[in-house]
């Protein structure tokens, strides 16, 4: 059997192709949350606007920063935990008007949170009567990089802690927005 120049190269093709489709790495995952609080959407606004305030997150012990609400303030949340973990955060959109910011985190040990090219969006909304909404939607990838990640890192463990904090920090806003 002889085999020409162009089905060498459709048989080369087919075997890169097919040994990439086995190399699959992570995927990107997503989490999006959101709670209705009983407040007026420009007092819970407030309390959320300044990038550098992170109170209202239980697990954060305090936050320093540079930049204010400038694109490209950067601010570190020192977390409540043993050795004082700190994640490291990057504010890339800002808007008063629309009430809602993006960052990224620039710097996390994977053990802190198990994630790596993390991006999120925070806003707050009208919504009727006095009340409004909050929604929290993350993007990011699983800590561990390659195949065959250890528990810890991989995907489930990554959408649990992300979920986990988003949870904790819009209940924490609400429970305190609502007993005012």
């Amino acid at each position: 059997m002889r085999l020409t120049r162009r089905s060498v190269l459709t048989l080369a093709l087919c075997s890169v192709f097919a040994g990439s489709a086995w190399a699959h790495g992570p995927s990107r995952q997503k989490v999006e949350l959101s709670i209705d609080i009983a407040a007026p959407a420009d007092k819970v606004w407030a309390r959320v606007a300044n990038f550098h305030d992170m109170s209202w997150l239980p697990l954060v012990a305090r936050t320093e920063g540079e930049g204010g609400n400038e694109v490209g303030a950067n601010r570190l949340l020192v977390l409540k935990a043993e050795g004082e973990p700190t994640i490291a955060e990057q504010l890339t959109r800002y808007s008063a008007e629309r009430m809602s910011y993006s960052y990224k985190i620039t710097q996390v040990d994977v053990k802190v949170l198990p994630v790596t090219n993390y991006t999120s969006h925070l806003t707050v909304s009208a919504d009727g009567d006095g009340k409004s909404r909050v929604e929290w939607r993350g993007a990011f990838y699983r800590g561990f990089p390659n195949n065959d990640p250890p528990p810890e890192l991989n995907d489930a463990a990554a959408i649990a802690a992300v979920t986990g904090v988003y949870r904790a920090g819009l209940e924490a806003l609400k429970a305190e927005l609502e007993a005012r």
